[in-house]
Order: C-alpha cells, then structure tokens, then sequence
C-alpha cells in the first residue's frame, strides 16, 4: 500500500451523445455566465419531475436559475418540454449560440446567446419566485446531486 496520498484530478464530463458538439459548447459558455453571477451550477440537472435541466443554478441567496438550451431552430421547434422548467426556477432563461435567430425564443424567458468562451444575458428573464417548500426540496436535491458528483470524482 501506497503512503502517498491519492490526489483527485478535475475530469471534465463526459458527453452522454445526447448533445451536439453546438449544444455542448453553448453548455459550457452559459455555465461560465452562471458562475461569473455567482451561482453554483449543475449540468445534466435531474428535476423530480424526471426531466432533465440543461443547466441549473443556486445563487447564495437560494435563487434558483434554469437554462435550457436550444442548439438550433429544429432543436427549438422539437422540444416543447421547456415550459415545465419554470414550476423549478424562480428564473427560466434559453440559451442559444451566436447566429441562431433570437426572435423564435418565448418573449417570457431570458436569453443568453454563448459560446465555448463565454456568454451574454441578451434579456432578463422575468422572476416566478418557487414556493418555499419545492425551494428547500430542490435545494437539498441540488447538494446532493453536487456532492454525489464531486465523490465520482475521486471515487470512480
């Protein structure tokens, strides 16, 4: 046995092959928004309704932020799931790529157009505060779900 302590190294997430080299760029730019807002955030977010949040985001004032993302207009026009977000945000916002038309996005959700680099909040989104009880629900879920990940990390 070894005395030397065992180091974890940060392993970027693997693509599942459910997104597109676009989407995942997208991903990554928005996530860096979040962050540079101050939220914690999560990729590939399971809601208890079972969907999947492209992004989600807890600001330290438990402010809760979904990003859904939209890597095209047939994408847009397929998945009509994104209305179901908002029961789990106090905050919906799309996310789209640099060139993708901004004026199919819903007028009643922010937007952010992103890149691998980076992203802009083109729009604000409107506020739908959660109520107090779904909050602590997906606040509990969401540190779980971090903490399950940040263990994978070091304990595959």
């Amino acid at each position: 046995m070894s005395s030397q302590p065992v180091i974890p190294t940060y392993q970027p997430p693997r693509p599942d092959g459910r997104q597109s080299e676009t989407a995942l760029a997208v991903q990554r730019g928005a996530g860096r928004l979040l962050r540079a807002h101050g939220l914690a955030v999560l990729a590939e977010y399971t809601l208890a309704s079972g969907r999947r949040a492209d992004l989600i985001g807890i600001k330290p004032d438990g402010t809760v932020w979904i990003v859904e993302i939209k890597s095209s207009r047939e994408d847009f026009l397929v998945d009509q799931k994104w209305p179901e977000y908002r029961d789990y945000c106090d905050q919906l916002f799309f996310a789209i790529p640099v060139g993708l038309d901004q004026s199919m996005m819903p007028p009643d959700a922010g937007l952010i157009v992103a890149d691998q680099f980076g992203a802009e909040i083109l729009r604000e989104a409107p506020a739908h505060p959660l109520v107090a009880a779904r909050r602590k629900a997906l606040t509990l879920s969401f540190a779980r779900h971090a903490a399950q990940r940040l263990h994978s990390l070091w304990d595959p």
